[in-house]
């Protein structure tokens, strides 16, 4: 019998279970935890600078409405894209609210509107996590998002590419380098492999309709080396992970929160029990890397 490996811990938009999601504060608390990898989900603002925000539009996370009345679209909302950095800086980041604007979506992490939490860019979070790498002197990678490209090409940004430079400028270019580059779209993913090579680590994200037969997960196995699958598509086991590993892809699912519990789980230990002990995925987003590092140290 061989022995088991570890799965990697992603901290999902950093330690966003105790800190607002996104921030510089919370990634930082999340290397310090040791997360073996951070997130960043990449959009562009008006200006094209390349901004860590996970949605398009800033109402759930900022107070954009209060700050800038009137500069929101006919449906409503206020996007990045209609911002300059330097607007996007002025704003304060908070817990993410509910979308019918009832209170926060998660109502025992850090407290709402409150604090001074700040956007800002996908270089500003390289150079802190390159800094964090040297200072301490352990490795956390990096796992940025393609954000939406199909609405970044229709406002005439091609963030596909920029994210891709930005990150081989700090030296991400192999897997050796530390780091995954992850998206929705498989047509972007198709593209950034053509233009950028095979040596770029890509990850096929899945929603919960994906088709995930063992023909499907072939061809992805084309263009990238894993998928991201919720946990709703691995759990109950249908054989996701079984046909994953048919086709030699990494399995990575998400999103692992103590405080929302898929259904058939009563405890944080039996979700992270079952896809750890029981499927052996390859890693995990969370946005609890202290519990789940916690469970791996006590499985040894």
């Amino acid at each position: 019998m061989t022995e088991s490996r570890n799965p990697v811990v992603i901290a999902h938009r950093g330690a966003s279970g105790y800190l607002p999601e996104h921030t510089l504060p919370g990634k930082a608390l999340a290397h310090g935890m040791g997360a073996d990898f951070l997130e960043q989900d990449v959009v562009a603002s008006s200006d094209g600078q390349l901004v860590v925000f996970h949605d398009l539009h800033l109402d759930q996370l900022t107070d954009v409405a209060r700050q800038f009345p009137g500069r929101g679209r006919p449906d409503g909302r206020y996007y990045c894209i209609d911002f300059s950095l330097k607007e996007l800086r002025t704003l304060t980041v908070t817990e993410r609210q509910r979308k019918d604007g009832s209170g926060p979506r998660f109502p025992a992490r850090f407290p709402a509107k409150t604090g001074s939490f700040r956007i800002h860019t996908l270089e500003e979070e390289l150079d802190l996590i390159q800094g964090l790498n040297r200072s301490t002197g352990r490795r956390a990678g990096v796992y940025a998002e393609i954000k939406a490209p199909g609405w970044h090409t229709r406002h005439q940004f091609g963030l596909g590419d920029r994210l891709l430079e930005t990150l081989q400028a700090f030296g991400y270019r192999t897997t050796a380098d530390g780091f995954f580059v992850q998206c929705f779209c498989a047509e972007e993913l198709r593209r950034v492999r053509a233009r950028f090579g095979g040596d770029v680590p890509l990850i096929q994200l899945l929603d919960e309709t994906a088709d995930v037969s063992r023909e499907a997960l072939a061809a992805v196995t084309g263009y990238a080396q894993g998928i991201g699958p919720p946990i709703s598509l691995a759990w109950p086991d249908r054989g996701l992970v079984s046909r994953a590993r048919e086709s030699e892809l990494l399995i990575h699912p998400y999103t692992f929160r103590a405080d929302e519990l898929p259904a058939g789980f009563g405890t944080f230990t039996e979700l992270l029990a079952s896809f750890i002990d029981v499927l052996e995925v390859d890693g995990l987003f969370t946005d609890f890397p202290d519990l789940v590092i916690a469970h791996i140290r006590k499985r040894g």
